[in-house]
């Protein structure tokens, strides 16, 4: 999964919003950086050629994204960490960088809190989230060719994860309830360019949690066709361009 992750959706969906946080990280300069949810290292190796002077530590719930990350991105300290069990000291980072992890957070008050904890006096917490599905061209896509595959109990792994957390009224009440301070919140819409709406789809089908939710249903190869001409149907064929909408937080300690 990790390799099909890096290789179908990294330079699509996540690369262009990485830019983006590296660029507020390297303004903010802060000396020492906590990475949540880190995945393969998108973020990770921006925030290193951003600022090279930064000590950067990585970490991610997941042992597979770990060892992954810690091979593209290798001047970072990589560790295996919960976010809402966080293995560091009080007062540890400056800074706190979170790509698109936060909607997998089960408690994310809690998780917000322990980042508080971390966070050193005037520390900051960086982070996003994606907006509502039907504003992001590419996921919205995905999940019709789903519905079309399975039009009784379509898999909703999309809708109810990396886009159930989309209110940002709620995101900045939550960050408050934690112990934040909201610096700023801002709405992004960048977009993603994949060589092909297929690439896309085979992304999602091999390299996310859509995958196992598609083999629990049965019969891979159908759906897969599905899936792909759908999402081609609706973002054309040969190379895609195409809009992706999310919010930014910058809470202060």
């Amino acid at each position: 999964m990790p390799a099909a992750y890096e290789q179908y959706l990294v330079p699509v969906l996540f690369r262009p919003f990485a830019e983006d946080l590296a660029a507020r990280t390297a303004a903010l300069r802060p000396g020492r950086i906590l990475e949540l949810a880190a995945g393969t290292g998108a973020l990770t190796s921006l925030l290193l050629s951003a600022d090279p002077s930064a000590e950067v530590t990585a970490t991610d719930l997941n042992e597979a994204m770990v060892a992954f990350g810690a091979s593209r991105a290798p001047g970072a300290v990589w560790r295996q960490a919960d976010a809402q069990r966080l293995p560091f000291p009080d007062g540890s980072f400056d800074l706190l960088v979170c790509q698109f992890g936060v909607m997998f957070f089960p408690d994310r008050v809690a998780a917000f809190a322990e980042a508080r904890r971390v966070l050193a006096p005037g520390g900051r917490f960086l982070f996003n989230t994606w907006g509502p599905i039907g504003r992001h061209a590419f996921d919205a896509a995905v999940q019709a060719g789903l519905e079309r595959a399975f039009p009784v109990d379509p898999p909703r792994f999309l809708p109810t994860v990396p886009h159930g957390y989309a209110d940002p009224a709620v995101v900045a009440a939550d960050l408050v309830a934690a112990g934040f301070g909201v610096e700023e919140e801002q709405e992004l819409t960048l977009d993603g360019r994949a060589a092909s709406a297929a690439d896309v789809a085979i992304g999602f089908l091999t390299g996310t949690p859509v995958r196992a939710a598609v083999e629990e249903r049965g019969d891979g190869p159908t759906v897969r066709a599905t899936v792909i001409a759908e999402t081609t149907a609706r973002l054309g064929a040969g190379p895609v361009v195409a809009p992706m909408t999310a919010y930014v937080f910058l809470g202060a300690a």
